[in-house]
């Protein structure tokens, strides 16, 4: 009798999906580093140009407000608010290109990046965010330097919209052959198709999991122990260099 229920694989079905799905890999990490790439001159070019003319625009009215006589305090309250207004503008493009681009990734290292990003964040949130970090600050490339911040990115921004948590730990950690990424929340935890195509996933989660298995590693989303989310990539040791 032919076993209907349990029929043996096409080993060149298989072949040709493998072949796919590598192949569709690639394109989303391909396309992701473009994203990457755009964004980091978008937000060259917003501190160049915007912020260099915001800038001497602060220093013109500084010299100008100067030579408003001390009597007249309708020009000077006139002064002081288009002050206030410029200082607004300044703040509001520099929160774009850091959201756009860290610099201190490219500049300083990822160290750096998150030893700034996660206490900003927390304050920003209302949570209490702590970044545990290695004293060495091991060289990365630019692509792998941008995908481990992106997912703390990601996780951070996870604990603060969906997880109702009050607490948040990023975890940069490496044994040699592994480098990890961790963020734990003490949330209502992760859902349970977040990683897997159902109504409830995170799309940046997919795409940042496409990327890690490009070069080797993974992402895994999972219920930390004691409750909460842990969300934790791995990028192998060769592609941190």
């Amino acid at each position: 009798m032919t076993d209907t229920a349990h029929p043996h694989p096409d080993p060149e079905l298989e072949r040709l999906v493998a072949e796919r799905t590598r192949e569709l890999t690639e394109m989303l990490a391909w396309q992701a580093n473009c994203w990457d790439d755009e964004r980091r001159q978008l937000a060259r070019q917003l501190h160049d140009s915007l912020g260099s003319s915001m800038t001497a625009l602060t220093m013109h009215l500084a010299l100008l407000s100067q030579h408003i006589p001390a009597e007249n305090k309708s020009m000077r309250d006139r002064s002081a608010q288009m002050k206030t207004l410029l200082n607004g503008i300044i703040e509001t493009n520099r929160k774009m290109q850091l959201e756009l681009w860290n610099d201190k990734l490219e500049f300083l290292g990822l160290k750096a990046a998150l030893a700034e990003l996660v206490p900003a964040f927390g304050t920003e949130h209302g949570l209490t965010a702590n970044a545990s970090l290695p004293e060495d600050d091991s060289p990365y490339t630019r692509e792998v330097g941008a995908l481990l911040l992106r997912c703390a990115e990601e996780g951070l921004r996870n604990a603060a919209a969906h997880a109702q948590a009050s607490r948040v730990d990023v975890i940069l950690d490496d044994d040699g052959e592994m480098t990890m990424l961790t963020v734990r929340d003490d949330g209502v935890g992760p859902g349970a198709d977040a990683l897997t195509g159902g109504p409830n996933t995170c799309r940046g989660l997919r795409l940042l999991r496409e990327r890690a298995r490009f070069l080797g590693g993974d992402l895994v989303l999972k219920t930390a122990d004691g409750g909460g989310a842990m969300l934790q990539m791995t990028v192998p040791r060769e592609q941190v260099a």
